[in-house]
């Protein structure tokens, strides 16, 4: 298995540091190629520009047909072109990130901005009447699984379906569904810790125990079970989920899952 880790933490030292470093560890001693994009280290720009377009970038900038173009002739920023070469070398994709302000860091959001391309990960296939394009199931990144590792600083209460915070399958599910599920990655259950500004040295084998089951289970491991766009359970055009496919009390995020 290839995995690339996506790791967006600007300490080392932290828990964040730790689980990355024992991920690599971990899979490279199971027989596994890893390779590790530490968007801090590595500077990463978290904003779109015309730069990341070339010479041929248009004024007023394009963002969605200037990055299609500039993906499709070879023009985008050597940066970026090295993540995305990474993406298509990955069997799995592992982002390891706090949740800072219900989402991801700044910076690994910018990175899915300018990683994630028109006519790379968005944008492919053909729009007919009876396919709305290659997306959500399909698409450049179908075939991929995704692992996303939260460290969270509340209690997992607050993040419950009755907590103050909402449950965290809500707030996960714009970055499950829509930015991996969208291109066609599927995504795993995700490793969540909770409370992390409460951990101790004393804590911390139990939580790479934990870790490092999930890690080499990442194979055997079943997807969230998202539908799929153009296999019959959504309407097109209008992509509204078919009348009676909805189960019983199920409202809001959770009509897009199956079962």
């Amino acid at each position: 298995m290839k995995t690339l880790i996506v790791y967006a933490h600007p300490e080392p030292k932290s828990l964040n540091g730790s689980l990355k470093d024992l991920a690599v560890s971990t899979l490279e001693s199971a027989g596994h190629e890893v390779r590790v994009s530490d968007l801090y280290a590595m500077k990463w720009k978290a904003v779109v520009d015309a730069a990341d377009y070339g010479p041929e970038a248009s004024s007023p900038l394009k963002v969605a047909l200037d990055s299609g173009r500039a993906f499709e002739t070879g023009t985008l920023t050597p940066d970026v072109r090295a993540e995305q070469e990474k993406l298509l070398w990955a069997d799995t994709i592992i982002f390891q990130f706090p949740l800072w302000w219900y989402t991801m860091p700044a910076i690994l959001k910018g990175w899915v901005d300018r990683v994630f391309t028109y006519r790379f990960a968005y944008g492919v296939g053909e729009h007919t009447e009876t396919k709305y394009g290659e997306r959500y199931g399909e698409g450049t990144l179908a075939g991929k699984k995704a692992l996303l590792s939260v460290t969270v600083g509340g209690p997992e209460s607050h993040y419950a379906a009755r907590g103050i915070n909402g449950p965290i399958e809500d707030l996960l599910f714009p970055i499950h569904h829509g930015i991996l599920y969208y291109p066609g990655i599927e995504a795993l259950p995700p490793f969540l810790l909770y409370r992390v500004d409460r951990i101790t040295d004393a804590d911390f084998p139990d939580i790479a125990k934990a870790w490092e089951e999930r890690l080499l289970t990442l194979e055997s491991t079943e997807p969230i079970a998202f539908r799929r766009q153009n296999f019959g359970d959504y309407e097109i055009p209008s992509l509204q989920l078919r009348e009676g496919l909805e189960p019983a009390g199920r409202t809001g995020f959770g009509l897009h899952l199956r079962g």
